[in-house]
């Protein structure tokens, strides 16, 4: 059985969170990759940024809805999420627009763990982590090939 060690691309292209928008964005077109992990000075892991990311920044921006009642203001959704969006859509650097949220997997996760956590969880970049230090990537690709005999 196949594990993440099998299928990883182990020389990772990274980038740090002061790499401009336009940088990342020739890098991902370049490298014909669809992400890239953000490591920090030291190499640390510190989330994922993707291709959906910088299509986020050309998106429309969603004004949440509000009502009105005795000159008072209530959002019917949450206001943050604004604040948000509009920080994501404004982004110049990586730091502005990438995912620190991570899952990832260890170099002895198997191909069908692989697979299962990148549909569910709709994951395009997985990196593949030994001692919490990032040792490889696996995008949607490295899974496509595994089918090709």
């Amino acid at each position: 059985m196949k594990t993440a060690a099998d299928i990883m691309t182990a020389q990772v292209i990274t980038v740090t969170a002061e790499t401009t928008v336009q940088e990342l964005a020739k890098l991902l077109s370049d490298n014909n990759i669809s992400g890239a992990p953000v490591v920090d000075d030291a190499g640390n892991l510190l989330g994922v940024v993707t291709e959906s990311d910088l299509i986020y920044q050309t998106k429309k921006l969603h004004i949440p809805t509000v009502v009105t009642i005795l000159d008072s203001i209530f959002f019917l959704e949450n206001p943050d999420r604004m604040e948000k969006e509009i920080k994501k859509m404004a982004g110049t650097r990586v730091l502005d627009i990438y995912s620190p949220s991570l899952t990832v997997v260890q170099q002895d996760t198997s191909l069908e763990d692989i697979a299962t956590i990148m549909a569910e969880k709709n994951i395009h970049t997985l990196p593949v982590v030994r001692d919490k230090r990032l040792v490889g990537v696996i995008g949607k690709k490295d899974i496509i090939k595994t089918l090709i005999p």
